[in-house]
């Protein structure tokens, strides 16, 4: 169907929405706020005036409104899981909207005769109640339940959340996979607006830039309603800043700890203070975190092949080398030995501000800056295999198919950056990502308004990033240990630094910037079309106006007459007899970061290296128009329906660049050179996204629900840009596809959830998608020259979009106080949940074009697992937690044997408090107790691609929190 149609379609519903409304000129309007005993929020509140069956939900504000309510006198009653009801008298007045502001109180519960109250259990309210009341299957969790778990940043949190799996980077988590998608699939938002993403080639959103201790939050919305963004594939991650009390609040936290596998300290702190006037007008918060981590990693990584050549010493009739093939088994022709040092801090800074005009208008501002440096030294020791060419008869040994010995390229190579303040003799990666968000909540008689413009900016900027590499070559020994791959010297003289010659410097500059723009406009009016109660329609538009640039350069300087060899500079050795790969991995002696970060490298001394950098360069311009009409009635008392769909059309225009590598050629009279040459293109497409959910309230504390919606995935940046990148040297093309389609897929979710009285929650549920034009990278070798002159048997790679894949999937979750335990056994908590996945992906095709069907989707992870057991009493918390994900796919290759995959990983970690006094509580948090290594294999589980080490991190502070009604 035409878009134009179903936009005239949508206009025409509104407008029988409008006319069908009774018309009710005496009526009026009801609005308030519900806090708790501290003056705190409270989200996900029931409010009900039975008599009408009128109702509405709290909003994170605690803030409700039920409009077209008949003058009179009526009891409004508010119920909350875990607290007590509340009746509330109110008097509605004619045009009036009266405004009432609600107090309630946990809910105590009588054990072998005592009464007690569930200590800790405000923030698990806040989230059950949301999530048990939301229309759409949703994961709520709390600040305060945040704080349960020893999690830095927000990415460590999220992966609380069942069916969530993260990404780790230096053993924090960063990109986050919702239900088996990709990261670039999901979508994550910042109080409803999007975050930009920082990274240069994909969409992904990094979780590990936000301080935990900044949300108030997160909702993982699984099936999104048509008035939420539609790409959204995996799920919609909406993080919720704090916003003003009702009274005056302050909190301060200050710790310290220790990083083992550095034994360099640990230092943090945030404090948060808040007020509102006296009137309840005017309220604001601002908060402030600081996070410093000196740490690092152990890493050694591999890369594997099936095939062995070597030169026979024999020339063909032309002259040429005859190469000798020799069947082997798999073995690693490349090895690497790394270590990282790495300073990582965080500051983030928010102002939030509200004002309530009168009952009908309120505005807000809320505000976030999030800036991080990542300073890094990397110490790299690499070994690649010889070209056949370059290996003779005697050069090898192969012991029963296996190469145990040959000649390798070796390379030491430092990283740093400038000596300057900001980098000090290290890499600077500085983040920073900003969020400002203007937004109004009205009532203009029965007519319900919201809207919300934002300006969203994040930015990766790397200045004066440097290498420095010396060679040698020289013959190894090859372990026969797949898991932990490693190569040793024959001659362990051949390791000395006056072994190994000048090979390059070079200074590189890097920066990538996306900004967004956003507005929204919502509409809502009553609309009772079944007559069972509060139904209404609403009905809105949306804009989003996306900018990202990447703008690299590269400069290779010749210091090869000042510094032949590597004993002609200073040198540190970064051999540990420590090093979490084991100890049989020895590093030895590379060019001193403190020598590296004061070369002169102005880029005038300097060669510009092109083909180094421009072909990721790029400039893309993506816009966004929605619009979506829904309705939420009730059919019957405990059946509800909400129905709608939306519309999105995405205009997008890029621009790139084409560079072919020119490889010399004496014979023909060719030098090596670049060519370069400016390309663009353009493409825009419409989605029509239909949705439906279900909601059975089988008892007060029994909810089933039923979903089908339509949710869309766009192709990363790098992957629309009309990009050409010849690489004559190595054969090589890479191709960009400005005319890739968005992946798109269907839905259907059914979950039946048990709320427990004492604030629990135990809940199951099965999934299916069924996804159309996913994302892979293809590989295919050319046999013609239809790329060129002379590119006959290059290796292409162009992503394209698949044909069909699948997911099904099944969770399962309990969360629940033991109160029926015994003594202080009572105070114990268990948190447990359980996802299954399985997968399948059609239309993906070898380096040979012929399809394989041995392919899960990318990035399901078949089994993912969190549990904790908690004890909280007046004084003393405790928790241990494990989060489990099982291994995947995660990189597509040529074959299955050059398929990578992410390894399972299992991570401990342990945290405890104990307050001094009602406002004082010292804690202690150890993290990563298993040692757990971010691991990638190749092909099979026991042949390493990768394993990065980060150790045990303990930390030990205060936290001082004070509220005032």
């Amino acid at each position: 169907m035409n878009s134009k149609i179903i936009i005239k379609l949508m206009l025409q519903l509104v407008f029988v929405a409008f006319c069908s409304l009774p018309v009710l000129a005496q009526n009026g309007n009801l609005t308030g706020t519900i806090t708790d005993e501290s003056g705190i929020s409270v989200p996900g509140a029931n409010v009900v005036i039975s008599e009408l069956k009128k109702g509405a939900i709290s909003d994170f504000d605690g803030n409700f409104s039920l409009v077209d309510i008949p003058a009179g006198s009526y009891t409004v009653n508010i119920s909350y899981l875990g607290y007590s009801d509340v009746d509330k008298q109110v008097t509605i007045e004619e045009n009036k909207t009266v405004s009432v502001s609600i107090f309630i109180t946990p809910k105590t519960m009588e054990l072998d005769g005592v009464e007690v109250l569930g200590y800790g259990l405000g923030s698990q309210s806040r989230a059950l109640n949301t999530q048990k009341n939301n229309m759409n299957i949703t994961n709520v969790v709390s600040t305060d339940q945040i704080g349960k778990f020893p999690d830095a940043n927000i990415g460590d949190a999220v992966k609380r959340i069942p069916g969530i799996t993260m990404q780790v980077d230096q053993g924090e988590a960063r990109n986050i996979i919702v239900r088996g998608l990709s990261p670039q699939l999901n979508s994550v938002t910042l109080n409803g607006s999007r975050i930009p993403s920082a990274e240069g080639d994909n969409r992904n959103v990094q979780m590990d830039l936000i301080p935990s201790d900044m949300i108030q939050t997160i909702e993982v919305n699984k099936a999104v309603t048509p008035d939420m963004d539609a790409d959204a594939m995996g799920g919609s991650v909406n993080l919720i800043t704090r916003t003003a009390p009702r009274g005056f609040r302050v909190s301060a936290t200050a710790g310290s700890g220790i990083n083992f596998i550095t034994d360099k300290p640990i230092w943090n702190g945030s404090v948060l203070i808040g007020d509102r006037t006296e009137n309840g007008k005017f309220g604001w918060m601002v908060s402030a975190t600081m996070n410093d981590n000196d740490f690092g990693s152990h890493n050694i990584e591999a890369e594997w092949t099936d095939e062995f050549e070597y030169n026979s010493g024999v020339q063909d009739e032309e002259g040429e080398d005859i190469l000798e093939e020799v069947d082997v088994n798999p073995y690693p022709n490349v090895f690497e030995n790394r270590t990282y040092l790495v300073q990582r801090v965080r500051r983030s800074f928010a102002a939030n501000l509200d004002y309530r005009f009168n009952a009908d208008h309120n505005i807000y501002l809320k505000s976030m800056y999030n800036w991080r440096d990542d300073r890094e030294n990397r110490f790299r020791l690499e070994h690649e295999i010889l070209d056949g060419e370059d290996i003779g008869v005697d050069d090898f040994t192969i012991t029963n198919g296996y190469p145990s010995r040959f000649p390798v390229e070796v390379k030491r190579q430092s990283k740093g950056g400038i000596n300057s303040s900001r980098n000090q003799n290290r890499r600077l990666e500085d983040q920073r990502m900003q969020n400002y968000s203007l937004g109004g909540i009205h009532l203009f008689g029965k007519l319900k308004f919201n809207w919300m413009g934002s300006y969203a900016k994040a930015s990766e900027e790397r200045l004066d990033e440097r290498y420095a590499e010396f060679e040698s070559e020289y013959s190894i020994n090859n372990g026969t240990d797949a898991e932990f791959p490693i190569f040793s010297p024959v001659n362990a003289e051949d390791t000395a630094p006056a072994n190994f010659e000048y090979s390059d410097i070079s200074n590189e500059n890097q920066y990538t910037e996306e900004e967004d723009l956003n507005f929204f406009a919502n509409f809502e009016l009553p609309a009772d079309f079944f007559g069972n109660g509060e139904g209404s329609v609403k009905f809105g538009a949306r804009g989003r106006f996306k900018s990202k640039i990447r703008n690299n350069d590269y400069f290779e300087f010749d210091f090869e007459d000042e510094f032949s060899t590597m004993n002609m500079v200073p040198v540190r050795d970064i051999t540990d007899s420590n090093f979490l790969a084991g100890s049989q991995y020895q590093a030895g002696l590379f060019a001193s970061e403190d020598w590296l970060g004061n070369l002169n490298l102005s880029p005038s001394l300097g060669e510009d290296k092109p083909e180094e950098y421009a072909s990721g360069n790029f400039d893309v311009q993506e816009d966004v128009l929605a619009a979506y009409i829904m309705f939420n009635q009730n059919l019957s008392e405990k059946l509800s329906l909400l129905a709608g769909m939306r519309i999105e059309n995405t205009s997008l225009s890029s621009k790139g660049k084409r560079v072919n590598f020119i490889e010399e050629d004496e014979e023909a009279g060719i030098d090596e050179g670049i060519e370069i040459e400016d390309v663009e293109a353009n493409n825009s497409y419409t989605n029509i996204l239909p949705g439906v959910h279900l909601k059975y309230d089988a008892t007060d504390n029994t909810v089933l629900r039923f979903a089908w919606t339509n949710t869309l995935a766009r192709p990363n940046y790098v992957d629309l840009i009309p990009r050409e990148e010849f690489v004559n040297e190595d054969d090589e093309i890479y191709l960009g596809n400005p005319d890739l389609e968005p992946t798109t897929s269907m839905n259907f979710d059914l979950m039946a959830e048990h709320y427990f009285s004492n604030v629990g929650i135990l809940s199951g549920g099965v999934f299916y998608k069924n996804i159309n034009d996913f994302i892979y990278t293809y590989q295919f070798e050319t046999t013609s020259n239809e790329f060129g002159a002379g590119t006959e048997g290059y290796e292409v790679y162009q992503p394209l979009n698949g044909d069909n894949a699948s997911i099904f999937g099944a969770e399962v979750s309990l969360q629940r106080q033991l109160d029926f335990l015994p003594g202080f056994l009572k105070n114990m908590s268990v948190y447990l949940n359980y996802t299954y996945l399985t997968s399948s992906a059609d239309g993906i095709r070898n380096e040979d074009g012929d399809e394989r069907d041995d392919l899960d989707l990318p990035n399901t992870s078949p089994n993912m697992f969190n549990g904790s057991i908690g004890y909280a009493d007046k004084k003393f918390s405790a928790r241990l937690s494990a989060n489990f994900s099982d291994a995947y796919i995660d990189e597509i290759g040529g074959n299955a044997f050059e398929d990578r995959y992410y390894d399972q990983q299992f991570f401990l970690d342990f945290n405890a408090s104990y307050a001094i006094t009602g406002n004082l509580r010292v804690y202690a948090d150890l993290n990563n107790i298993t040692n757990q290594p971010l691991r990638y294999y190749q092909g099979v589980s026991g042949r390493t691609m990768q394993a990065e080490y980060y150790s045990l991190r303990g930390t030990l502070g205060i936290k001082y929190d004070l509220f005032k009604k």
